[in-house]
């Protein structure tokens, strides 16, 4: 279960972004701030770890030499008071040497999102992180729904404009993804856990 979000909105980005970085949140947990407040969530069950695991996997035999993969790398989405932690982040890794005094990145660097639903934060994933990456312009954002209702879901989107995503693939885990280029592969899904 998450921690109710704090403070309320009303604070300023600048002060929500400092409070972010100074205070010493519980070790392991992810701390975001969303729509303009801060969230604390439990460190991910196994299941969760293991899907990042996978997916990270999947995506880096055919990456560039210049891109990384990152889990827990944070993106900054200032349009959306927002300052995300991805379960899984591809981008260049000039990025990170640019920036490499900060504690998170500029989201419209980030050629890939991913996201694994908890319940804690399945609503989150599936709406405000949804209209935050496409307000950033990020290419394309997986979201891997274990909690969806009936049967796990997965959503593949891409071509963001108008602060929209259109849906590029949709179906169920045991399912090949059709993640297109630069990655050009099947994600294979038919290992995913189901909770």
């Amino acid at each position: 279960m998450s921690a109710p979000p704090y403070p309320p909105a009303s604070d300023s980005w600048e002060g929500l972004v400092r409070l972010w970085e100074e205070t010493d949140w519980p070790e392991g947990c992810k701390v975001e701030i969303v729509e303009g407040s801060i969230r604390v969530t439990p460190p991910a069950m196994n299941h969760h770890a293991y899907i990042a695991s996978r997916i990270q996997s999947a995506l880096h035999p055919d990456l560039p030499e210049e891109w990384g993969i990152h889990q827990r790398q944070s993106v900054l989405v200032p349009a959306c008071r927002a300052l995300l932690t991805p379960d899984v982040l591809v981008l260049p890794s000039s990025v990170l040497v640019e920036f490499g005094t900060e504690h998170y990145v500029p989201a419209t660097h980030a050629a890939l999102v991913a996201e694994i639903t908890s319940p804690s934060t399945a609503a989150q994933d599936r709406i405000e992180k949804l209209f935050a990456y496409a307000r950033a312009g990020i290419p394309l954002y997986l979201l891997i729904d274990p909690h969806a209702t009936g049967s796990p879901t997965i959503h593949l989107y891409g071509e963001p404009g108008d602060d929209k995503y259109r849906v590029l693939w949709a179906g169920t885990f045991g399912e090949a993804v059709p993640v297109p280029a630069p990655f050009d592969l099947a994600l294979d899904t038919s290992a995913f856990p189901r909770p």
